[in-house]
């Protein structure tokens, strides 16, 4: 570890020892593991990870959480949040994840303050601040902290840190929810949220490195990285058939390749919402 890192390390740990008990939002992904696995080492068991296991997080991703909570000897609870509910957040507007994560932040907000702890954290990092993140304005509204921001972590601090630290999942391709795999406006339901988890499944049992199926009524658009084309059109037949299986009529590849949030490349500048935190 360079000095660099061993610095945000040490300002990470800092910034969490200021609290004695506290709440981490707990996906899976690498970003609140690295929260998660460090409020571990400072906190003990005075921390919490909590993870919402709804319809629109990989049950893969929820089998991951519980692996490492219990492999870290971290806390964990798994919960259910009521996003599916929301007529506001089926509708699937540009700001969807405000509703999912002002459902999310409700819940840890009533838990903190039933079991009278100080703190809720985020996995939010510096890179997050300049995208479309209507979920950063529901953190704000909760006071949610973001450790990662206060010590001055990027994403790539954070998987190199996570490498250092022998985290499981150091290497863990970005996973956003399912929902975002639906064009804005596309109602979001149950039925529709397991079909894109089905089909993504293909993809994962088929080797693909990262990935993500756009929903786009009977069209499942594919979004691999273009190094992996060569094997996607080698395998364009089972690819095809399994991804059928699946309910879509008709599997495109999307040549412009794997980007994560390409579903925001059509907003305007005026959906673009970014949050400053801390």
């Amino acid at each position: 570890m360079d000095t660099a890192l061993a610095a945000k390390y040490k300002q990470l740990k800092d910034y969490l020892s200021q609290y004695e008990t506290a709440i981490i939002a707990f996906s899976g992904g690498i970003d609140s593991s690295l929260v998660a696995f460090v409020c571990g080492e400072v906190l003990g068991k005075n921390a919490l990870a909590v993870t919402s296991a709804s319809a629109s997080l990989k049950r893969s991703d929820l089998a991951l959480a519980e692996e490492l909570a219990e492999s870290w000897g971290i806390r964990h609870k798994v919960i259910v949040t009521d996003e599916l509910s929301k007529p506001e957040y089926r509708a699937n507007p540009t700001n969807r994840c405000f509703h999912c994560k002002t459902s999310l932040y409700t819940y840890l907000d009533d838990m903190a303050q039933y079991e009278s702890v100080e703190v809720v954290f985020n996995g939010t990092n510096l890179d997050d601040l300049g995208d479309h993140r209507p979920g950063l304005v529901a953190a704000n509204n909760f006071e949610v902290r973001s450790p990662l921001v206060e010590a001055g972590f990027h994403k790539a601090d954070i998987r190199a840190l996570a490498r250092h630290l022998g985290l499981k999942n150091a290497e863990k391709p970005q996973a956003a929810c399912l929902s975002s795999r639906f064009p804005y406006g596309t109602h979001i339901t149950l039925e529709l949220l397991s079909q894109v988890e089905a089909a993504e499944d293909v993809l994962q049992g088929l080797g693909f490195s990262q990935y993500r199926v756009r929903h786009h009524g009977d069209v499942a658009r594919l979004e691999i990285p273009r190094v992996e084309f060569a094997r996607a059109l080698e395998m364009h037949d089972e690819l095809q058939q399994r991804i059928q299986a699946t309910g879509y009529a008709y599997v495109a590849l999307d040549l412009g390749g794997f980007r994560s949030g390409s579903l925001n490349e059509s907003l305007a500048d005026s959906d673009i919402q970014i949050v400053e935190v801390g």
